[in-house]
């Protein structure tokens, strides 16, 4: 009989019904994800599966899982949730999402769980923890490199930098990655967290929580798989996941 595969729950995107006449894909709001979250998981040895938005139903969803990736989506986390007292005007959010995710978050750490946060989900995870969003990069960071890159998401836009001694480090085996970038915010502090990457320009690339089994969050979009620490990252949460379920 064959091992048991850790089941590792994926949160999905939400967008709202195509007008009448348009074309879209549905006129009654509808789920998204990237084929290729679902892919990378199952190429590392987990099952995946996909998570709705019902943060009611997030500890249920959480008690049958054994791992979690909190995906990305071109939206940004409500600046309230970190104190910030004005809006960027390019900030748009999608509220809903975000209570779910936070739910399965919270619940995920309450059991100890594996998580992985991808470029949102890393800006949430380091909300979650306490810190807080640079809300537009051009606006704080005057030499900024181009992270919402101009090239295909499949190829890579920079490198990152990741600090000696890291959990990170250990797992990707590296002290630089290139890595694709599709972000106009960044964390500015990572509260409980630990940074543990950046790029050149210093804007942070990644962080974890020191103490915790497998708790990172990435800015890139590792599911792409553009360099061999990608898939080390999706291996390095599915082993913690599978030691978890033992």
């Amino acid at each position: 009989m064959s091992a048991r595969l850790p089941l590792i729950g994926v949160t999905l995107d939400s967008e709202p019904p195509a007008p009448q006449g348009t074309g879209g894909y549905s006129r009654f709001p509808w789920y998204a994800i990237r084929q290729n979250y679902m892919d990378i998981i199952a190429a590392c040895g987990g099952l995946p599966v996909a998570l709705g938005h019902d943060p009611a139903m997030a500890a249920a969803m959480v008690a049958r899982l054994d791992g979690l990736v909190v995906t990305g989506g071109a939206f940004d986390v409500p600046p309230d949730l970190y104190g910030a007292p004005d809006v960027h005007i390019s900030v748009q959010t999608k509220p809903r999402r975000t209570m779910a995710e936070a739910a399965l978050v919270e619940a995920a750490m309450a059991k100890s769980m594996p998580i992985l946060g991808i470029c949102g989900g890393m800006q949430l995870l380091a909300v979650l923890l306490g810190g807080t969003l640079v809300q537009h990069i051009p606006d704080t960071y005057c030499a900024a490199l181009a992270h919402e890159q101009p090239n295909p998401r499949d190829e890579a836009g920079h490198d990152v930098y990741i600090m000696a001694g890291t959990q990170l480090a250990r797992l990707v085996g590296a002290g630089r990655l290139p890595v694709n970038s599709s972000h106009h915010q960044a964390v500015r502090d990572a509260g409980r967290g630990v940074i543990c990457a950046r790029a050149s320009d210093e804007v942070v690339e990644a962080l974890e929580l020191p103490g915790y089994p497998f708790c990172i969050g990435v800015q890139w979009h590792p599911e792409f798989g553009i360099s061999a620490g990608d898939r080390l990252l999706f291996e390095g949460l599915i082993d913690a996941a599978r030691q978890a379920g033992i």
